[in-house]
């Protein structure tokens, strides 16, 4: 997809961080811009930044939509065509939630929580509107499907498993449908950022009340924690043009990685859990600790240059601050009795 002028963009998730960023870039070439939130004073803003950054407000339709529940998603997709007159031709999904704890230490309320956005969302989007596109465009005029995925997909952590899970399942789904939407003239996009500067590390603070049974240690030291790793990632609207880059190319994955070498190394170590894998408990473990001590190596190097600030013992990066009162996330809560203490 090539020509954006005229045409309607939809990006859920679109009232802040890398939906946001998504919004401005297609915008800024032209197109109706639709965003979808859930949260009401979000979308208010995020309609300012917007027509600040130079989109017409006319061109701009904020929506106030639960992504979890189709009835409420159907009628975002009416809205759309009913004030814009179509269906979007360009798609984005980028709506996502995040929470980090030992993936033994997991409630039902975690997984419905993290993959129900992070996932089902996501196939409830491409179920609603899917259909309506290929009516509306297809071998008429360029339309694309985009859904912003993460690194994470690539790998695997045990405090992070709801979400590396959802992820691997999102590239694997959008695999499919670029290949699916060949016959009707378009296509699918994945992207797949390390890190955004995003407001991703306040998720718990909007995590619904019916799945607030969570089995990891939360609070607001551990989100100020993630704040101020997230703070450090790629600004949106560099993101967003990696990501129209990406589809002006139908690239079927984009990984904005500002060093590319990043993502080789991620392959690598992709190729390397398989083959630990196929190993015997005792192998495994000696093959992993010949893989720490090479990992261990690699921080040494990363973390030359760090200055003198400290966090939990860690030598922290030029640049990088926690702020004072921030907690160590991805910990079980205290009073889970089958946890190992070092994972609480």
């Amino acid at each position: 997809m090539k020509d954006f002028k005229g045409k309607i963009v939809f990006v859920s998730g679109g009232a802040s961080g890398a939906g946001l960023g998504q919004a401005k870039v297609f915008g800024r070439e032209g197109m109706k811009v639709a965003i979808g939130d859930v949260r009401e004073d979000a979308l208010e803003n995020a309609k300012k930044e917007l027509i600040a950054f130079g989109i017409p407000e006319q061109d701009i339709l904020p929506i106030k939509v639960d992504l979890t529940n189709r009835e409420s998603y159907t009628a975002c997709a009416d809205k759309i065509e009913e004030v814009f007159g179509g269906p979007p031709h360009l798609f984005i999904q980028t709506a996502g939630v995040n929470s980090f704890g030992p993936v033994e230490a997991s409630t039902f309320d975690d997984f419905d929580w993290v993959m129900g956005v992070d996932l089902f969302a996501v196939v409830n989007g491409l179920l609603i509107f899917v259909p309506r596109m290929i009516k509306a465009y297809a071998h008429k005029t360029e339309f694309w499907v985009a859904t912003t995925s993460s690194g994470g997909a690539f790998g695997a952590g045990s405090t992070c498993a709801p979400y590396s899970a959802s992820k691997a399942a999102v590239n694997n789904l959008m695999y499919s449908y670029d290949e699916a939407l060949r016959p009707y003239g378009s296509g699918a996009t994945v992207l797949c950022p390390a890190n955004i500067n995003s407001n991703i590390g306040n998720a718990e603070k909007f995590r619904p009340a019916n799945l607030k049974n969570t089995g990891y240690h939360v609070s607001e030291g551990t989100m100020a924690h993630l704040r101020s790793i997230h703070a450090q990632g790629i600004d949106p609207v560099e993101l967003a043009e990696i990501l129209k880059e990406g589809i002006e190319n139908e690239r079927v994955i984009v990984l904005p990685d500002r060093h590319p070498e990043t993502w080789i190394a991620q392959m690598r170590r992709n190729d390397e859990v398989i083959e630990s894998y196929t190993l015997t408990r005792a192998e495994r473990d000696e093959w992993n600790r010949k893989r720490n001590e090479a990992r261990r190596k690699e921080m040494e190097a990363m973390f030359a240059d760090a200055g003198d600030g400290k966090e939990g013992g860690r030598r922290m990066p030029k640049g990088w601050e926690v702020p004072e009162g921030a907690e160590a996330f991805g910990h079980a809560r205290h009073d889970l009795d089958w946890i190992d203490p070092t994972r609480k």
